[in-house]
């Protein structure tokens, strides 16, 4: 069974930091491409970052050169590092696992829970 377990959201001001991880089990976490995902009140669910299974990545254009994707294979975890962080970035952020290697191939197949991140002074 995958199982996907979000953590490090909070409330963090305007132009602050957050590092949001996510715990993977029960799949090969190195063969699979991984994203990110969030969800504001009243909106509908936005890809924010996606790495595949050789590293390639890409971003949202709302959140490039602000957020950083990482995933550390080792530990079977995938980071999000987020600085700068606007008011607008405030969601509920979940870890998404793909079907394959390849983001560009496959489709999301499994979610986190999620964890909510509030950017507000």
């Amino acid at each position: 069974e995958v199982q996907l377990v979000e953590s490090g959201g909070g409330l963090v001001q305007p132009g602050g930091s957050l590092r949001l991880s996510c715990a993977a089990a029960g799949f090969t976490f190195s063969d699979y491409a991984m994203s990110w995902v969030r969800q504001a009140p009243g909106k509908e669910l936005e890809r924010v970052s996606r790495i595949n299974r050789a590293g390639n990545l890409d971003y949202a254009a709302s959140v490039k050169g602000r957020f950083t994707i990482f995933r550390d294979n080792a530990k079977n975890t995938l980071y999000l590092q987020m600085n700068n962080l606007k008011p607008e970035d405030t969601a509920v952020y979940y870890c998404a696992k793909y079907s394959g290697p390849h983001f560009t191939t496959s489709t999301i197949d499994s979610k986190g829970q999620g964890t909510q991140v509030t950017v507000s002074s």
